[in-house]
């Protein structure tokens, strides 16, 4: 495996808590194939479940794909082994090593915010953008930084994961605030996330932030008042990464990417806290969906031949 042949297509996948789902990119970026199977338990399972997906989709197009992978982690660079991941099966582990032992063949891994801002950035809302800062807020929140349509890694492979920064500018009642899961206090994650406005809203037990849009249409006071607090505080975030690397847009996914207020909201919040004299960065939705991550993940291989 050391030097890479010529693949007649990119094949990309995306590993998820509760799906494992494949594409099949063309040199152009048209969609061969997607495919979508549950994600088994344990780490040798899914390894399977993986080549077993690979093999299929070579099987029904015939030649020879590249394999672009998106983990919910990074590949430690100190150590090639998985650490970060949500899916905690996978911490500890070379994933990369075992997958390209398993296909016989190199294998890119990457986050999978990397993979979203990067299949923005290659053919969705962010084509044509010299740096792209792709944001994934749903369950969790993530993000992803693309210049020159390539992933910025950094040093520890940690650049664009502002999710577990804190909050900007925090009033005193959002201090200390709530303990997230990464063993910190008032993370992005813990404020801005859909778990984390659904909570804001409803209660701590709540998880599903989806209709509090329609309620607050219809005039419910608590469902207004955390969508502004909810736009406030993300626009805190923002205004951050605006601050420090000036992208040329920022691409939302996510679940709550959905939420088209944020679109009308945003851009008039964000002057408040942007160290400039005035503030045009443009925040779109993204183009592909819920197959953006996936499809970025085939992306992390050069365009084949055509």
């Amino acid at each position: 495996m050391s030097a890479s042949p010529p693949y007649d297509y990119r094949i990309g996948i995306d590993l998820g808590g509760t799906k494992i789902e494949t594409v099949a990119l063309a040199s152009d970026g048209s969609l061969h194939l997607r495919h979508r199977i549950p994600t088994p338990h344990g780490y040798d399972a899914s390894l399977g479940a993986i080549a077993g997906l690979v093999r299929g989709v070579e099987a029904q197009l015939g030649g020879r794909g590249s394999v672009g992978v998106g983990i919910p982690g990074v590949i430690s660079p100190a150590t090639g082994l998985v650490k970060n991941a949500n899916s905690i099966a996978l911490n500890g582990h070379p994933f990369d090593r075992d997958l390209a032992q398993a296909l016989g063949r190199e294998v890119r891994v990457e986050n999978d915010a990397n993979c979203f801002a990067l299949s923005e950035a290659a053919d969705g809302a962010g084509t044509g953008h010299h740096c792209v800062f792709g944001v994934i807020i749903g369950t969790g929140c993530g993000g992803g930084i693309i210049i020159g349509g390539r992933v910025l890694e950094g040093r520890h492979r940690l650049a664009g994961e502002w999710g577990h920064t804190p909050l900007p500018w925090p009033a005193s009642d959002e201090i200390p605030g709530p303990r997230c899961w990464c063993g910190q206090y008032n993370c992005l994650e813990t404020r801005i996330s859909g778990t984390a406005l659904a909570r804001d809203c409803d209660g701590p037990n709540a998880r599903d932030a989806s209709g509090i849009p329609a309620r607050a249409a219809a005039g419910e006071v608590c469902a207004r008042e955390a969508l502004a607090r909810h736009v406030d505080r993300l626009a805190r975030g923002l205004a951050v990464v605006i601050n420090i690397i000036d992208p040329d847009v920022i691409v939302l996914g996510g679940g709550l990417s959905n939420m088209d207020h944020l679109y009308a909201e945003l851009p008039a919040v964000l002057p408040t806290y942007v160290f400039s004299d005035f503030v045009n960065t443009p925040v779109v939705k993204n183009r592909h969906g819920d197959s953006s991550g996936v499809r970025g993940a085939a992306w992390l291989w050069p365009v084949p031949p055509a």
